[in-house]
């Protein structure tokens, strides 16, 4: 049986973007001594600086990842998704491509690199899901903090790992039972896994894969 994410024109599109991304260069990043990295990484002022040498890299999810995306919310039958971290928009073309086979539905994406967004949307608009995603420019703890779906289904949390648990809190009271939160490279938020990890927040969490913190929304 065909699929969005298996058949033209995503499946080329995708192949041609991870073609791209595995030999783009990140000679950005290696200028960037690495403890100053993990230290940016991890705070919630400094954050804005380390992306700004970023913007030109993909830092896209891997393959497998973008089908563990596709496959959970298809699972789950998901009708409004949350991201959290645009880039190049290859997350968002494999949740894209899940709520178009789940009949509809709209993915909220954010990123406040210009220049991200606008490669994102042409992606999109490539794959022919431009109906199925809002890409929002700008800081996410502005633009994720209205309009929004009264219910949210499933969240894809990969931008600065320092406002992760913000981020939650804006989404968190409009997460129906059973939604699904994904945090990509959750461990440079210490403070997320804490409050995900302890039940009494209403959370079941574990680590899944290498990078890769799955959770479920008890309530």
């Amino acid at each position: 049986m065909s699929t969005t994410l298996t058949t033209a024109p995503l499946a080329a599109l995708l192949d041609s973007l991870f073609e791209q991304a595995n030999s783009a260069a990140s000679s950005s990043l290696a200028m960037i001594p690495r403890s100053d990295r993990e230290r940016m990484m991890t705070s919630k002022t400094e954050y804005r600086e380390l992306y700004g040498h970023l913007k030109d890299l993909w830092l896209p999810v891997t393959r497998e990842t973008g089908t563990l995306l596709y496959m959970l919310a298809r699972s789950i039958r998901a009708e409004h998704i949350i991201e959290f971290g645009t880039s190049f928009g290859i997350s968002a073309l494999h949740l894209a491509a899940a709520l178009e086979d789940n009949g509809g539905g709209l993915l909220i994406t954010s990123e406040f690199e210009p220049g991200k967004v606008a490669k994102a949307r042409e992606h999109i608009h490539a794959a022919e899901l431009a109906a199925r995603v809002d890409v929002r420019e700008g800081d996410a703890l502005q633009t994720l903090a209205k309009d929004l779906p009264s219910s949210i289904d499933m969240v894809l949390l990969d931008g600065a790992k320092a406002l992760y648990t913000e981020i939650l809190a804006l989404l968190e009271p409009r997460l129906r039972p059973g939604a699904l939160i994904i945090a990509d490279n959750a461990d440079y938020s210490p403070e997320y896994l804490e409050y995900v990890r302890n039940p009494q927040n209403g959370y079941f969490s574990v680590p899944f894969a290498d990078d890769v913190e799955l959770t479920y929304r008890i309530g």
